[in-house]
């Protein structure tokens, strides 16, 4: 199984951007896939999950309303649309294939190897 991120780098604050993120190996469209960030001295946490139909999607207190998860079952891609970012925002940020629904990072079974994404104020 691979996961693989795109589209990280760096932009100022109130700026935009758009991670992808290409699936191979796996039943794509049989998982729950997952965003999470890792910023330097904290835990990892969930920014968004999608349900394998696209219907049930979640989103973390702090990205919601800026930051919108999609997914193409057709293409093994799931995304994630970055809008009004803050230097909070500044992290790693992973890709996450599970079969559960969950929110812990401990319920997913696979992993990309993430791409950093830099918010400059």
């Amino acid at each position: 199984v691979q996961l693989v991120e795109s589209g990280g780098g760096l932009v100022q604050a109130g700026g935009s951007l758009r991670l992808s993120c290409a699936a191979s190996g796996l039943t794509f469209s049989s998982y729950t896939m997952g965003w999470f960030r890792q910023a330097p001295g904290k835990e990892r946490e969930i920014v968004a999950n999608i349900r394998w139909t696209g219907s049930s999607i979640y989103y973390g207190g702090s990205v919601k309303g800026r930051f919108t998860i999609s997914r193409d079952n057709a293409k093994n891609t799931v995304s994630l649309q970055m809008n009004s970012l803050k230097p909070d925002d500044t992290a790693v940020y992973y890709c996450a294939a599970g079969t559960s629904i969950g929110l812990s990072q401990y319920e997913y079974d696979y992993w990309g190897q993430g791409t950093q994404v830099t918010v400059s104020s």
